[in-house]
Formats: structure tokens, C-alpha cells, sequence
């Protein structure tokens, strides 16, 4: 028998041989075959051969195993099922050798493990190399998590096995048998097993394959995912699966391969093996926990725990136990040592052996990356290069709490290393004389040393006084460790046990008893969980001497004045720690925290005092606490766990968020995970890496030491909360900031003649306090408050020395004494610096402040609107800022003028003392909406510095109500002259300078982003995003979008951050952004992503739109996919790329800056709906509305905005209507200025008049304006007189109202209603009737009318003959043929007609024309040419003969940067399409010394002089010298410039074939009314009404066809399609519009497929449609 295998492409063949048994029976037995390849394609066949298996367990068991041959062997791999009752089994070694060869040829194969899944690490497969070489060390480890989905049915009972593919080999298929954190039952519904795997390196994993046996009763199964983490490679692999692997679901595999969708690095490790031998003394053994730590020259391992399956440390014994750990270097010391649990705990170590590989040569590498060996060799090399390092710890002792020196933890040395040895360190415990001081706790105490380690936690247990740790009372210990060097810092904690856990530590003194010296390390705080600031842990840093001797004379007033030196040493963490909303997420465990830095670690924080809720770590809730640390760092990661202990101690962890003020960094660690036995892999800790993308970074506090002193009369002291503000010059200033944390420090401080210090961080105000704020915020019994005096002391930027600045007070901050003030301003009177010299003393300097700021007293007066209900009885606050500050919020409390306050048209006086604000610009006032009528209506208020006499204006005339207008009740005022930078700008997702009191006032009034958009760097992008509605599709997390361009030009990241009410991306919803971005050019691609990190950030995007208004582009992603850690591919970002986009053209936009001034007249400003119409000569705008924005459009204002605006400049008139709605309808527009911001040209539109139907004499709500551009109005005034004549023919009159708009060169007139005729009974039969609008602007040359009525009246129906308009500037009259009927009855049943003008036809076309064409040589060197120029224009009537453009001595053409002009006479050629432009000799010569001759034309512009269309061809190309006619270039037509007569020319009427085709879904019809506008090249058929007599239109899956005739409108460009919300179930589902031009059969079609309806997606009931083509 043979196997022939055929490649079926290449047809090579291969053939294998056999020609034996596979039988149990027969031959030897065997049932498993290798066979070698033979045939013509190899050269050599390789040998079978017989290998001599030896298998030494006890007894010698011996098997033969025939295989093509190995050449060497290398690694035996051996193992069992795991089956049988006792399967466990301990295998010496395994020998090999080939059969025929000699004993010595042998290799031995060592092993002395447990094959067992209770023994050792519970493996039951090993891999095992040569004797000599370590598989500990040689193999990697994989640890592989396996996660089972959350779906019904999802566990299984079948063994699964897994298959990693890597990119030097592969491994074998494992069974995962025995995993690391034995839950049971393996592979159960939401559960993660942990496996390893140990094999040899195979290098970066590609791919892995996973699959089950499927046997059992429940083997379906499904897989959500895979990770694999590989610490000696630096790698975390993760493989998204989320299928089935089910053979009755989905495709019926029950076995898949998966790649990684992303690799990240985490910490690289690296294998040690730890060689423990117990001493053979009775009792050596030990039951206790193991646990150690080795120090390296760069750096030290985490604690590294010893234990495994199996009993260890017995008497006599040696156990072997594999770690993956930081790579420290070359090795000083380990420290070992146990926890002293059990029964017996007492160990006798004899020694330590540490294994590890390190890598000899440097060059290795370099090596290995030139030379590609084949894999026998490289594995030769990398033998060479990695040695072993061995190092030997011999202890020899016990540890144990009865025997030697009764210590538990050892420090050793490597054997043969001297140069460190041990050291004896005394340690003074001094606890303070507060009262209760003392503590019963357990108190464990780390020394650290600048370069050589630490000594590790060590409990501080057998001191010299038998009652440790009583109050004011110094306790004595000693610590061995080896030699720390200089010490650096100590940390000192107590485990909160015992009745009176609570310790005040004054401080603690270190003698080194080797060198004799001293060290200092003062605390004077609390290890407290409920005081200070509730931590149990300190870190302490060193201070000189003198600082502790300078504390200890002056015992009398013992203040901590070293807090300070401590506080700037030592970083301060916020912890925040978000427990998820689920059920059952709360846990009453304790909960413990290790921050990880890339130098230190903190060591375990218990998190014991929430500064926010007094039960921790309940569901949905957030608790604060405080962890404090020295120099760790940045960090890296950090592990969070609990005890377990308690009722209910799953926990569901959401985040941990660490804010570090004095590093200016805030980072989340996002986890989403249980710690709980029950749930996910049942681990009860964790360690969370930071996520990058939501780390905030900001400017980094200092501390402050801030003392103040109370006065010692009667009375002084207050129990109420006390804030403080600190402010810098120019107005920077620090948070409001409470002194106390919690009720019971303020019952405790500021008593009678007390002396209380905080210290806090707080921003940087900068080398100068120019004055503070401090107050109370009152309540309770005895709020009164006498204040002394504050003194603020400050570091020295060098570290040596402070500086201290008193504030004086002595005053009353009490609402029933003094002026009733309970916040005061003060300013310094003296500083007092302490500096340390070089010899070890302080020197001291006093100094007064000079000049410093006077305190001023403001007079405000409060005027009150005369309006009905005007008035309030809320509290009202007000906070004034100048250049120098701001007041802070105050209560206007007693008005001086009236008892009840803020009346009815009532002016209210208030006095203000401050210090000095400078000039005032603004104001801050808000009521809080108590008591029973709190709608305020605000006139304005009046500031007077009385010290100044300078007065300052604020106007409001606004509500402040949560009823009426925008409903907000806070608003701030600017002063009326003020001119710098407003925050209302833009709205923005920038921040336009607008820090609230620190911004530069002297700002310039060009904001940031107008001189960005000025550059044209930053462009507006529109983003709209709509999720999807499946379950969970919603997320919480912020979105961003990066735009890419060519190259590697790119936008930042774009965060689409939600407005405020909205929290999340819902299910279903639409969110609209705008968003300012680089300008990257052409995009190529977009990526979308968040920032979510937990698996339960999941999000579905369903469509990603992007409107790039400068380019006139809108692109459409149809995503429909999940960025989500556990669904689809595990991915929370994706790369869109632009080819999958829709692209549809919605015509270009430039960016203007508009400025709108409203009039300084009572009453100017106006909460309506604002509309603009921009109308150019070549086309307009829709009309536009301008955004209130909160506090646009006020009396005096002027606002300035960025808008999109059509290309349609240049600038003839705006219209400008509004609504005429709102609390406040009345509004007084002074004038609108327009900025082009590509070219800065601008335009001003003046009106200086009212728009209201009260207040202005016609009650106009529309005004119209002529550009202004450079001092010259580009419109002229004019009066328009209309002659409408209706037909002579029966019942052609009417009693409809008729209406009409014009439209002409300039635009369109607007809707003019024909009303005031000359006849007494307008439109009667046969008759004419005149209309006259005066004050108009003239529209220039009319071309056509758009007329209609109302249909109200009898016999509505009209029969229209003509219209005459005659225009008094231009003296011209147009004639409007008609001749049709409006009616519903008549005709084709439409009441509105486009009239074109009948002057246009007598442009009849003649043959012959002219065309002038104008060249645009290249400004490039050698651009120019000497010779001619020949070009043929091709149209689309014919093709022109060709026009020489010739070049004489005389008159040079063509040079370098020059415009040259020719015309020509020729036939018309109709629309140009393209020209073929060649370059020739002048003389006709066939001269070949011209051989490289160019002429690099730029552009090149025709004009046909008949219609004067103009035709750009935008070349930018060397066009040779050739002296054949047949080389040329072609050009095709880049833009049309269509003149108004041209356009005049083609409106001819058209009926336009509507049809609407609505969708299919549930609910999809509607019974509103439909509106539709089309809009073309030339002009829009106006808002026109979709209806049919008796029919029931727009039903569910219908078509419905409509007929709209209007003038023909060119080339569709979009259609605007709405209902009025009318009737019962409005909404409805627009699947497509489709319009034929039933002249030229043109079908257009406009793709919907969206929602017409305020309940669903972006709640629009108006679709604006693009066309497909």
C-alpha cells in the first residue's frame, strides 16, 4: 500500500510507501506510520529509524518508537489523559537513543516532577530538554484566558484544545485539562478559565486554532473570546471569537481559527526558577505561606508568593517552583520569609538557588537579524549567547516566632558576594500627646534606601516597652537588612485592628548603627480612618536636623510645620472608585489598592475611609479616598482587590480613576469586570493598566500651608464650613477650596483662640498672593466667626526654605455683626522668608509687601424690568469681575433701598466691599429659583466704585426664569463698552480663550478660530452619527473621529462630545456635530472609535455621515458594525476608508465671519428665530437661521459667528426675517457685516431699524439690504410698478388674494402680495390692475415670475393674460406672458405659474460669433516661449477651425507670468466641452535646435462675447514645441461662469413628473401634508403642496406621481422634501424621489430611506435629498 500526494497546480507528485501492517496484531504492533517522501522530486529519501525509548519512573519501562528520522533529538514531549482512578505520576527522566548506536550516544532527558493535577503546577503534559539545560527556564509560558459567552446554551462539557501558530513554529494541539483557577466546571455560560500552556518559544503568535471534541451531553459551545498573555515576550494577545462551535448552530464547526485583532505590549518578564531546600532539623517544615523578593541593580520584583499544588517545604526537601518576574539585573540580595500562619509555622531554611538566563553578547541580536540560519543553527547560536546565571543564597537558619532571633523574613546576600552585608537599623517610634494618640493595631514599617532597595514591609513586634504605641511614648525596634545606604524614605502603616485603632505618629527616628547617623522622618498626623484626610498609611521623607530642633524649642505652640516639606515630597492621590449598576455589584469586603510606578510600588493601601458615602463600594456609587506616596513614579498600572470577607462580597468594578494634582494628571483604569468567586474567573484582585485615551493632563498644583488664626474674644469661634481662594496677579486664581473634609474637623477647628493648619493643593497663582477670600458658608448654631488673621507659607523653588505671607482680618465674618459679611477679602501686609544656609542654619527675613492692593467699595444697583410679574423673591447672587479678579459669588441680601427686594420697576442698592477688581467687564447674576414667584425679569445693573468714582453699565433686559425664554437663570452680562473676546462665540467644540476670570482681557476681537479659518488650517466638519437599535448598541463613552488626508496629514483626534442633558449614544439615536478640523486635503480615510476600555463599552454604529462644507462633499458610511470589546472583532476604534463612502456633491460653502449688531435701545435685544437670505449675482442662499446661542442678539451687542455660506460673491443684498415668536418678539437690528474669510473681503448691510409688528410703523418681520461693499452700494432703490391683466374670456376673474415674487439678475424680490390696486374690485374679467412697491431694490434685468393664489373666495379660478413690471431705476419694462388659467378645475389643476420674460426671445442665435481667449502663462522660470500658439475649441454644436495665437518681435506674448487677450470671429460652437491648445515654430520650420522648448500655461479663459459665458480651463502644464499639427494637449472644461442672458435664455416651461415612493416598514405612510422644493442650476421651484383630490396618499409601500410644472430649473441638484406633523400617525418613511424632466426624459433619483419623524432618529420631520447617480 502507498500514499501519492499531487500538488494540483504545479502537478508535482510525491509518493509514500508503506507496504506494512497497521494492525494490533500484526507485525510490531504499531497502528501509527511515518513514512518518507519518495520520488523524482527528492533527492534523498530519508531513513526510518527504530529509537530506543527509556522511561524511568521508579522502574525502567522500555518502548521502541519508529519515526523518520530526527537527526538530533531535542525535546521529548510525554504525558497522560489524566484518566483512571489514580492517574498522578511522578516521571524521573526519559532516555533516547537511536537503535544500533552506542550507550554513550544516549540523551537523557531529566524531569523529577509530578505528572499529576494535584501535585506541582498541576500539569499532566510536559516538555522536556536535554540534561544540562533548564525547561523552566527554555520553555514560555502562555497564559491563555478563555471566555464563554453570556447567551443561553452557552457552556460546554466537551474538552476543548487549542493550537498556537507563531512565527517560528507552532505548538501542538493541547487539551486544556487543568486550568490555573480552578472553578469547577470548566467552560460555563460568563465564566473565564485560565490556562497555561509551556512550550518552547515560538515566537509572535499569527494565529491560534481552538475547537472541542463535541462529546458529551452539552457539547455546543460558545466562545467569546480568547486572550493570550505572554510575559517573557512583552505581548497580550486578543483573539474575538463570539460564535458558536456547535455542529447544531450556525455553520456547524465545532473547531476555528482566529487571528489576534490586536497585540498590545505589557511589562516584559522574564522565567526564574527558585531552587528552595528546607533544612533536615526536626520540625523544619513549615504549613505557613512562602513568599520573596529579589533586588537587582535596576530595580526589584514584586513579591514573588511560593507555593503550588503540592505540600511544600517539608523537612529535608527541595521544591522547585518556576516565576515570571522583572528582569532586576546582576542580583544583591532576596528576601524570604513567610506570614506566620498555621499550625507549626515555625521553618528551618538551609538555602536559596535562583536561576535565571541572561544573554552574554550584546551584539546577538544583530546577528540573528543578518544571517537567516536555518532553525537547527539558530537554536546553536542562541545556546552560546544565553548563559545561565545561578546564584546561590545560603541562610542556614530558622524563621520562626520561637527560635534564633525570632524574626520571620530574612535578607541574604548571594554566596561569594561581600561587599554587602547586614545591617542593624534602631527605630524610635514616637507617638504624639494628642488625645487617644495610641493604637493597639498591628504597625508594619518599610525603610527604603536611595540606591540599594528597601528592607520590604517588616511588623513592628518586640519593642522596649510591653504596651506599644501608647501616647507620647517612643518605642524602640530593630530591623535587620542588608545595607540600604543613604536613607531616602520609610513607609509606616497599621492594619486598623484592635479597639482603638486610631494612631497620631509624631515621628520616627532611624539610627544606622553601622555609621552612626540619625535620620529624621517627622509625621504629626493622624493614621486614622476617620481623621485627616482617613489613610492608615504614610510615607515619610527625611528632614535636617534643624528643622526637628528649631520644632522641639518652641514646644509651647507645637504646630506641625513640617507638613509642608512633606506634602511638596510626596504626591497626593485622588482615588476614585466607580462600582458598577448592576445587581448584586456592591461588596462589604475590604477593598485594598497597589499603585505601580515605573520606580516603586506604594506597597497595599487599604481603601478604608470614602470620603463620599459612609457604606463603600455600593452599587452605582463613587468613592473617594486619599493615598499618598513618594516618588513612585509614573504610573504604570495598578492591582485592586478585596479580602472576600463579609455577607456579600462579589464586587463589580467599573473604574478606579487616580487623580495626582501635584503631577497635573488625572488617569482612568478602566476594568468593567467582577472581583468575585462566583462570577468571570473568580479572581477577588486585579491589575488595570491606565487607558491612554482618557488620560487628562493640566497644569500641576502646589501646596500651600495655610494657618489661621481665630481671636481670642468672646464668642469667636464657628463650627460652619470655611472655604479659601487664593488670587495671583492678573486675576489668576485658585478653586474655592473647604479647609475642613468633614462635619466633625469643623466642630473641632476655628475655636476660640485656636491656631489651625491645613495644607492643600492648589493651582499656581504664581510668585505673588495679591489677596485671598476667605468665608464660611453660615448654618448651624454659632456660625459667627472672628477672624485674626491668615498666614500662607509657600516653598522656595530651590527646596530650601519658605516663605510665609500674613493676611491681617481681625473683623467679624457673621451675618449679625459688623456689616453682616460672612466672606471677607484681605490683602498682605508682611513676608517672612526662612532660608537654609549651607552651614545647616535658617536664616530669617521679614519684609513688609509694598503697595499692596486697596480693598474698594462697590455700590450695585439692581434695576428690576416694568413688566407684569417682573419682580422675584429668590435669592439672588452676584459675582463681578475686572482685569485684577473677581468678587466670588455673593449674596445680594440687604438691599439699602427697599425691604422687599427686586420689585417691579424698583431699583435695589447693595454695598460690595472688594479688593481692588480694576476695570470691570463683567458680571455673573443668578437667582436659585426659590419661594413662590421666582421669574425675575432683569433690566440692568449698575457697578459705582465709590472709590474711583468710575461707573460701569450692565444691560440686560432678559428673564432669568425656568418658565420662560431659554429658561436658564443664571446669565452673565458684559460691560456695555467692553470689546474683547465673549464666550458666547461659536459654541464651539474649541475653547475660545474663554477661562472664566483668568482669560487676557486685552484680547483682540479676532478669536482663535476666526484666525484659523482666516488661514484656511482649520475647516468645519459635520458629523452625524446614528446608532444602532439592537440591544445593548448604546454606549456612554466619548466618541472621536480623526479625518485623514494623503500622506500621513491627519486631523487630531475630534472628540464628539455630547451637549449637556445628554449622556449617551442611545439606542437608535442621531447625533449631530460640529466639529473644527485641519484641512487634510482629499480625504482617503476616517477613523471612528471610543474611549471605553471595559467589556461593556460596547457600541453598535450603524451610519457615519461627514459633511465637509468647504469642499461641498458630503460623504455616507454605512457601518452597521460594533467597536466594542467583546463583540464582533474586539475592536473600539475602526478605519473607514472614503471608497466605501457615499460621495454626493451638496455644492461648495465659504466660510464668512458674520457680525450682527443689534441697536442700543431699550428693549433692542430678541429672543425670536432669526433668518438670513444671502443673495450674489450668481445665485443665493436658502434662507439660514442665526442661532441665539444663549446670549447672542442683546441691546449694544455685537456677536460675531462663523457661517457657511454658498459661493455666490459677489454680494448684492440679505434679507433678514423674523418670526416675530418668543418672550421677547421686538428686535432692533442696527446692521450685519460679512467676512469673506478665504479673500477678507467685506460686506455691510445697514437696516437701523426695528423688526416687529408693534414697533415698526409697517410692521414689517422682513427687511432687505443692499451690500455695501467698499463704500459703494451694489444695489440701486427702486419703485416697481405692476400691471396685471386677467384674461377676457369667461369666469376668469377672482376673489383669491394673489401673490407674487420676481426674480431677476440680483436675485429675487421676495413675496409680494398683490393687495393695493388701483380698481376698487381687483382681477376682474378683461380688466388691468396696477400695482406700486416703493423702497425696493432693484433686481436689474427680470427673466422670470413666479404668481399664485390662495383658492379662497367664490370661483377662485383665475384666467391670468400677462404681467407687465416696470422698474423706475433702469427704466425698463418686462412683459410676463401668461395666458393660462390658476385653478383647481381648469387646465392642469395648478394655482401657481412661472412666467418667463417675453423680452429674452428676441436673442435670437446668430451663426457667427466672437471669442475673446485670454492665456495665463506660468510664473515658473522658463515658462515663457518665443513661438506661437495655436487651440481649436471644440462645443457642442461643432468644432472651430484653429485660431493661431501668434507671437511677434514687436509685441512679445506669452512671458513669463503674463495675461495675454486675442479674439477671434468663428461659428458658434455651442457649450465648450474642451480645446486642444498645441505649441509651434513662428517661422514654420522643421528646426530641430528648438528640440526642448516648453511653454507652461496656467489657465486659460474663454469668453463667447454674444452671451459672455465664460469658460475656465485650468491647465498648469508644459505644452512642447512640435512642428507637427498632431501633438497637442487637451483641456477639458473645469468651469462654467453662465451668464445671466444665457440663463435667461433656456427658461422655457417643463413639467417635472414627481414621484415619491414611500417605504415598507411598519407604520412607514403618513396622512400629514407633503411639501416638496426642487432646486436646479437655475433656480428652485418654490415650496409646492403634493395633493390629489379624494385620494389617500404616502401609504405604506406605495408610489404616489405627482406633476409640477415650472421654468426649466437646468440640472437637479437637490430636493427638499417635509409634512407639516399633521394628523394621526404622522411620521413617515421616505424611501425615494424620483423627478423626470418630461422634456428631455432626464430621471433624477434622490435615495431617502430615512424617517420623517420628531419620535425616531434626529426627530426631523424635513429631508434634504442628493442625487444618486
Amino acid at each position: 500500500m502507498k500514499v501519492t500526494l499531487l500538488k494540483t497546480l504545479t502537478k508535482e507528485k510525491y509518493s509514500f510507501n508503506c507496504g506494512r501492517w497497521l494492525d494490533i496484531n500484526e507485525d510490531d504492533n504499531e497502528i501509527v506510520r511515518e513514512l518518507p517522501a519518495e520520488g523524482s522530486l527528492v533527492t534523498e529519501v530519508m531513513p526510518v529509524i527504530k529509537y530506543r525509548v527509556t522511561v524511568c519512573t521508579g522502574t525502567a519501562d522500555e518502548f521502541f518508537v519508529e519515526a523518520v528520522t530526527l537527526k538530533q533529538v531535542r525535546r521529548v514531549r510525554i504525558g497522560h489523559d489524566g484518566k483512571g482512578g489514580s492517574s498522578g505520576w511522578y516521571l524521573a527522566k526519559v532516555i533516547v537513543r537511536e537503535e544500533g548506536q552506542p550507550e554513550s550516544e544516549a540523551v537523557e532527558f531529566p524531569c523529577y516532577r509530578w505528572l499529576d493535577k494535584n501535585e506541582d503546577d498541576g500539569r499532566i503534559v510536559r516538555e522536556l530538554v536535554p540534561a544540562g539545560e533548564s525547561p523552566m527556564l527554555r520553555n514560555v509560558s502562555y497564559h491563555i484566558s478563555v471566555k464563554t459567552g453570556d447567551v443561553p446554551g452557552a457552556s460546554s462539557d466537551s474538552k476543548v484544545f487549542i493550537k498556537l501558530y507563531g512565527e517560528k513554529a507552532d505548538s501542538s494541539k493541547e487539551t486544556l485539562l487543568v486550568s490555573d483557577n480552578d472553578l469547577g466546571n470548566y467552560f460555563e455560560r460568563g465564566r473565564v478559565d485560565e490556562f497555561t500552556i509551556d512550550t518552547m518559544d515560538i515566537g509572535k503568535i499569527n494565529r491560534i486554532l481552538i475547537g472541542h471534541d463535541n462529546v458529551g451531553l452539552r457539547c455546543g459551545w460558545f466562545l467569546a473570546s480568547v486572550q493570550i498573555t505572554v510575559p517573557v515576550q512583552g505581548r497580550q494577545y486578543m483573539f474575538p471569537c463570539n460564535r458558536w462551535l456547535d455542529k447544531d448552530e450556525a455553520d456547524g464547526r465545532v473547531e476555528v481559527e482566529v487571528y489576534p485583532s490586536e497585540i498590545l505590549p505589557i511589562e516584559k518578564l522574564i522565567n526564574y526558577e527558585v531552587s528552595v531546600v528546607t533544612g533536615d532539623v526536626r520540625a523544619a517544615g513549615t504549613n505557613a505561606k512562602v513568599f520573596m523578593q529579589i533586588y537587582g541593580e535596576t530595580g526589584k520584583t514584586e513579591l514573588i508568593i511560593l507555593e503550588n499544588r503540592s505540600n511544600n517545604f517539608e523537612r529535608g526537601a527541595t521544591d522547585i517552583f518556576k516565576r515570571e518576574a522583572a528582569d532586576v539585573g546582576k542580583i544583591y540580595k532576596i528576601r524570604i520569609g513567610h506570614d506566620g500562619k498555621g499550625i507549626g509555622d515555625g521553618w528551618f531554611l538551609e538555602s536559596v538557588t535562583l536561576k535565571r538566563l541572561a544573554k552574554r553578547t550584546k551584539d546577538s541580536d544583530k546577528k540573528k537579524k543578518k544571517k537567516k540560519k536555518s532553525e537547527d543553527e539558530e537554536e546553536e547560536e542562541t545556546k552560546d549567547e544565553e548563559v545561565m546565571d545561578v546564584y546561590t543564597f545560603v541562610a542556614h537558619r530558622w524563621l520562626a516566632k520561637d527560635e534564633g532571633d525570632k524574626e520571620l523574613v530574612v535578607e541574604l546576600v548571594p554566596d561569594g558576594e561581600s561587599a554587602l552585608e547586614e545591617n542593624t537599623y534602631e527605630v524610635h517610634v514616637l507617638t504624639g500627646s494628642v488625645l487617644g494618640a495610641g493604637t493597639d493595631a498591628n504597625v508594619f514599617l518599610s525603610i527604603y534606601g536611595i540606591g540599594r532597595g528597601d528592607t520590604g514591609e517588616r511588623q513592628l513586634k518586640r519593642s522596649n516597652n510591653l504596651n506599644k504605641f501608647e501616647k507620647g511614648q517612643v518605642d524602640v525596634f530593630t530591623i535587620k537588612a542588608i545595607d540600604l545606604g543613604e536613607l531616602k524614605k520609610l513607609r509606616i502603616r497599621h492594619d486598623n485592628s484592635g479597639t482603638s485603632p486610631s494612631w497620631f505618629l509624631e515621628r520616627v527616628e532611624i539610627v544606622d548603627l553601622k555609621d552612626s547617623t540619625t535620620y529624621y522622618f517627622p509625621c504629626q498626623r493622624w493614621l486614622a480612618v476617620e481623621e485627616d484626610d482617613g489613610q492608615i498609611v504614610r510615607e515619610l521623607v527625611p528632614v535636617d536636623e534643624a528643622f526637628v530642633k528649631k520644632d522641639s524649642e518652641n514646644e509651647g505652640q507645637s504646630l506641625a510645620t513640617l507638613g509642608l516639606e512633606q506634602k511638596a515630597k510626596s504626591t497626593t492621590y485622588t482615588v476614585k472608585v466607580k462600582t458598577g449598576d448592576k445587581k448584586n455589584a456592591g461588596t462589604d469586603a475590604n477593598v485594598f489598592i497597589t499603585l505601580y510606578g515605573s520606580k516603586d510600588d506604594t506597597g497595599i493601601v487599604s481603601l478604608k475611609a470614602s470620603k463620599t458615602n459612609k457604606n463603600k463600594f455600593e452599587r452605582g456609587k463613587v468613592d473617594e479616598f486619599t493615598v499618598e506616596s513618594v516618588d513612585i513614579g509614573d504610573l504604570k498600572k495598578i492591582k485592586i482587590g478585596h479580602d472576600n470577607k463579609g455577607n456579600s462580597t462579589g464586587w463589580f468594578l467599573e473604574w478606579v480613576e487616580l487623580d495626582a494634582p501635584s503631577l497635573g494628571q488625572c488617569l482612568k483604569f478602566p476594568c468593567g469586570r467582577w472581583l468575585d468567586k462566583s462570577e468571570d474567573d473568580g479572581a477577588v484582585e486585579r491589575i488595570i493598566f491606565p487607558a491612554e485615551l482618557q488620560t487628562t493632563e493640566y497644569i500641576p498644583f502646589v501646596p500651600y500651608e495655610i494657618t489661621v488664626y481665630t481671636s481670642d474674644i468672646f464668642g469667636a469661634g464657628t463650627d460652619a464650613d470655611v472655604f479659601i481662594v487664593l488670587y495671583g496677579s492678573d486675576g489668576i486664581c485658585t478653586q474655592q477650596k473647604s479647609l475642613c473634609l468633614n462635619k466633625r474637623e469643623q466642630r473641632m477647628y476655628f475655636e476660640r483662640n485656636s491656631v489651625n493648619q491645613f495644607i492643600v493643593e492648589l493651582e499656581d497663582v504664581g510668585d505673588i498672593i495679591e489677596k485671598i477670600r476667605i468665608g464660611h458658608k453660615g448654618g448651624g448654631l454659632n456660625s459667627g466667626w472672628h477672624l485674626d488673621r491668615v498666614a500662607i507659607r509657600r516653598l522656595l523653588p530651590n527646596g530650601k526654605g519658605s516663605e510665609t505671607v500674613t493676611f491681617p482680618c481681625e473683623r467679624w465674618l457673621a451675618k449679625s455683626e459688623d456689616d453682616g459679611e460672612i466672606v471677607r477679602e484681605l490683602v498682605p501686609s508682611e513676608i517672612f522668608t526662612e532660608k537654609l544656609m549651607k552651614d545647616g542654619t535658617l536664616k530669617q527675613i521679614e519684609e513688609e509687601v509694598e503697595d499692596p492692593l486697596e480693598v474698594h467699595t462697590y455700590k450695585i444697583s439692581v434695576f428690576t424690568g416694568d413688566i407684569y410679574g417682573a419682580g422675584t423673591d429668590a435669592n439672588v447672587f452676584l459675582n463681578i469681575y475686572g482685569d485684577l479678579g473677581d468678587t466670588g459669588e455673593r449674596k445680594l441680601s440687604k438691599s439699602e433701598t427697599n425691604f422687599n427686594k427686586f420689585e417691579r420697576g424698583q431699583e435695589d442698592t447693595f454695598t460690595v466691599q472688594a479688593v481692588d477688581l480694576g476695570i470691570l467687564y463683567k458680571i455673573k447674576i443668578r437667582h436659585d429659583n426659590s419661594m413662590f414667584s421666582p421669574d425675575w425679569f432683569l433690566d440692568k445693573v449698575e457697578i459705582l466704585d465709590e472709590t474711583t468714582e468710575e461707573s460701569f453699565i450692565f444691560l440686560c433686559e432678559r428673564w432669568l426664569s425656568k418658565k420662560k425664554e431659554d429658561k436658564k437663570i443664571e446669565r452673565t452680562l458684559y460691560e456695555q463698552s467692553y470689546d474683547g473676546e465673549r464666550n458666547s462665540l461659536d459654541g464651539l467644540s474649541l475653547s475660545l480663550s474663554s477661562q472664566d476670570s483668568s482669560g487676557n482681557l486685552k484680547e483682540t476681537k479676532k478669536s482663535s478660530l476666526v484666525k484659523a479659518a482666516e488661514e484656511g488650517s482649520l475647516i468645519p466638519y459635520h458629523i452625524t452619527v446614528t446608532t444602532g437599535t439592537v440591544y445593548d448598541s448604546s454606549t456612554d463613552s466619548r466618541v472621536y473621529i480623526i479625518i485623514m488626508g494623503p500622506q500621513k496629514v491627519r486631523t487630531e483626534r475630534l472628540w464628539l462630545d455630547l451637549p449637556e442633558g445628554k449622556d449617551e449614544f442611545a439606542d437608535g439615536s442621531v447625533e449631530k456635530f460640529s466639529v473644527w478640523g485641519l484641512d487634510v486635503g482629499e480625504i482617503k480615510k476616517v477613523e471612528v472609535g471610543h474611549d471605553g476600555a471595559t467589556p461593556e463599552s460596547c457600541w453598535l454604529v450603524e451610519e457615519l455621515n461627514i459633511v465637509v462644507p468647504t469642499k461641498g462633499i458630503m460623504y455616507n458610511f454605512v457601518c452597521k458594525c460594533w467597536l466594542a470589546r467583546d463583540k464582533g472583532d474586539g475592536l473600539t476604534s475602526r478605519i473607514l476608508n472614503i471608497l466605501d463612502a457615499d460621495c454626493i456633491n451638496i455644492g461648495v460653502k465659504v466660510l464668512y465671519e458674520v457680525t450682527v449688531v443689534t441697536g442700543d435701545i431699550e428693549g433692542g435685544g430678541t429672543d425670536a428665530s432669526i433668518f438670513m437670505t444671502v443673495f450674489g449675482s450668481s445665485g443665493n442662499t436658502e434662507e439660514m437661521p442665526l442661532e441665539k446661542n444663549g446670549d447672542r442678539f442683546e441691546r449694544g451687542q455685537e456677536d460675531s459667528f462663523i457661517m457657511e455660506i454658498a459661493d455666490i460673491a459677489p454680494l448684492r443684498k440679505m434679507r433678514i426675517r423674523t418670526d416675530g415668536k418668543g418672550t421677547r418678539p421686538h428686535w432692533y437690528l442696527e446692521r450685519i457685516i460679512l467676512k469673506n474669510l478665504t479673500n477678507q473681503e467685506v460686506a455691510t448691510f445697514t437696516y437701523g431699524e426695528w423688526l416687529s409688528k408693534l414697533k415698526n410703523a409697517k410692521g414689517n418681520l422682513v427687511c432687505e439690504m443692499p451690500a455695501v461693499v467698499n463704500d459703494e452700494q451694489m444695489m440701486e432703490d427702486t419703485t416697481y410698478t405692476l400691471q396685471v391683466k386677467t384674461s377676457d374670456i369667461g369666469g376668469a376673474g377672482t376673489d383669491a388674494n394673489v401673490s407674487l415674487i420676481l426674480f431677476g439678475e440680483n436675485g429675487d424680490s421676495g413675496t409680494l402680495p398683490l393687495k393695493e390696486s388701483n380698481k376698487s374690485n381687483k382681477f376682474e374679467r378683461n380688466q388691468m390692475d396696477e400695482f406700486s412697491f416703493s423702497d425696493m431694490l432693484s433686481l436689474g434685468d427680470l427673466c422670470k415670475v413666479r404668481i399664485w393664489h390662495d383658492n379662497k373666495g367664490i370661483a377662485p379660478g383665475w384666467h391670468l393674460e400677462y404681467v407687465d413690471v416696470m422698474d423706475s431705476a433702469t427704466d425698463k419694462t418686462f412683459r410676463f406672458q401668461c395666458d393660462r388659467w390658476l385653478a383647481k378645475g381648469e387646465d392642469d389643476g395648478q394655482l401657481i405659474r412661472e412666467l418667463a420674460c417675453a423680452n429674452n426671445d428676441i436673442l435670437e442665435l446668430k451663426e457667427r460669433t466672437a471669442y475673446e481667449i485670454v492665456t495665463v502663462t506660468s510664473d515658473r522660470e522658463d515658462a515663457e516661449t518665443k513661438e506661437n500658439i495655436w487651440i481649436i475649441l471644440e462645443g457642442k454644436l461643432g468644432r472651430s477651425k484653429e485660431f493661431l495665437m501668434e507671437n511677434s518681435s514687436k509685441k512679445r506674448r506669452f512671458e513669463r507670468g503674463a495675461t495675454d487677450t486675442f479674439q477671434f470671429s468663428s461659428k458658434n460652437v455651442g457649450d465648450i466641452a474642451a480645446i486642444c491648445v498645441g505649441h509651434c515654430p513662428k517661422d514654420g520650420k522643421k528646426s530641430s535646435a528648438k528640440a526642448d522648448v516648453f511653454w507652461h500655461v496656467q489657465e486659460i479663459i474663454i469668453t463667447e462675447m454674444e452671451l459672455c459665458n465664460k469658460y475656465f480651463f485650468r491647465c498648469n502644464v508644459k505644452i512642447p514645441l512640435c512642428y507637427k499639427r498632431r501633438d497637442y494637449k487637451v483641456f477639458e472644461c473645469a468651469k462654467v461662469t453662465e451668464s445671466f442672458a444665457s440663463k435667461a435664455r433656456s427658461l422655457v416651461p417643463v413639467k417635472y413628473e414627481t414621484i415619491i415612493v414611500t417605504g415598507f416598514e411598519k407604520g412607514a405612510g403618513t396622512n400629514a401634508n407633503v411639501f416638496i422644493t426642487i432646486f436646479g442650476l437655475n433656480g428652485d421651484s418654490g415650496k409646492r403642496a403634493l395633493k390629489h383630490k379624494f385620494r389617500n396618499l404616502f401609504e405604506r409601500g406605495k408610489t404616489n406621481r405627482f406633476y409640477l410644472e415650472t421654468l426649466d430649473m437646468g440640472e437637479l441638484k437637490k430636493v427638499r422634501i417635509e409634512h407639516d406633523n399633521s394628523g394621526l400617525a404622522p411620521g413617515w418613511l421616505v424611501e425615494r424621489v424620483e423627478i423626470t424632466n418630461s422634456a428631455t426624459g432626464v430621471t433624477t433619483i434622490f435615495p431617502c430611506g430615512k424617517w420623517l419623524d420628531e419620535n425616531r432618529g434626529d426627530g426631523l420631520i424635513w429631508r434634504e435629498l442628493f442625487p444618486r447617480y
